[in-house]
């Protein structure tokens, strides 16, 4: 229980890869703060799992994530809470596939707000919260996107170059504060943000689902593998131990093999 004492703000962290960064931190025993969206009784059963979990307490805010001011509200409530937040997680997001000529305007709106933007405002509302506490861990999921291009990602493969160069960033203005800031870069993970998007992979490029998963999800990643959302998760938490205190403004891999 490494983190006993500490509390964690993970976004989009009511399924798939926020979750089990959710699961892993509050293991540790840090306070937990969810996001995100889903069935209200389901979020309730988890927020009661983490709490449990972790010893300590866990809420849960539903804001918007492409909404600034909402953004700041949750920041501020975790901090009346416990003080934190020590740890963030930049993980919301969504998806939308077609080729440039037809990628609606709204859609390109509201992926760079909520796949790159909200990670600055999180950012921004946390960071003197953890100068202040001489520690910090900002981590955001971004992904082999963020180093390398799919066909008809416009949007998605732009937000996640940007979440790479703002953690560099924020890395260099932080480095002197017990701060570290990194990104961890998947291949694809089997999670609902995936799976929702082989609909429109298979319209754009005339494929069927199976074909989708193996010749498209699957065709870059060496291992033919998915990567779990633990996986994922295991990496981040170790990001957390004061043994990662000098990784800062990394892009770490996890992909199969694809980026090499």
């Amino acid at each position: 229980m490494f983190l006993k004492g500490k509390s964690a703000l993970v976004t989009g962290s009511t399924s798939g890869i926020g979750l089990a960064y959710a699961r892993v931190l509050a293991g540790a025993g840090a306070h937990m703060m969810l996001n995100g969206f889903g069935d209200a009784d389901a979020i309730e059963t988890i927020r009661a799992e983490l709490a449990e979990a972790s010893g300590g307490e866990a809420l849960y805010d539903a804001v918007d994530m492409s909404k600034p001011d909402q953004i700041a509200a949750m920041v501020a409530r975790a901090h009346a809470a416990w003080g934190g937040p020590d740890i963030v997680i930049n993980n919301a997001g969504i998806q939308h596939v077609c080729p440039i000529e037809e990628f609606p305007p709204e859609k390109w709106d509201a992926i760079i707000a909520i796949n790159l933007s909200s990670a600055f405002h999180v950012m921004r509302a946390a960071v003197p919260h953890m100068k202040a506490r001489g520690w910090g861990r900002i981590i955001s999921t971004a992904s082999a996107h963020s180093l390398v291009a799919s066909p008809n990602k416009s949007a998605y493969v732009a937000a996640k170059h940007g979440i790479a160069g703002l953690t560099k960033t924020v890395a260099l203005e932080t480095a002197t504060h017990g701060i570290t800031v990194n990104a961890i870069s998947p291949g694809y993970v089997w999670t609902p943000l995936v799976e929702n998007q082989i609909p429109d992979t298979m319209k754009a490029r005339n494929l069927t689902r199976e074909q989708v998963i193996e010749d498209v999800l699957l065709h870059a990643q060496p291992t033919k593998e998915f990567v779990t959302p633990e996986q994922v998760a295991a990496l981040a938490l170790f990001l957390c131990r004061d043994e990662a205190a000098s990784i800062t403004g990394a892009n770490l891999s996890m992909d199969g093999g694809w980026t090499a």
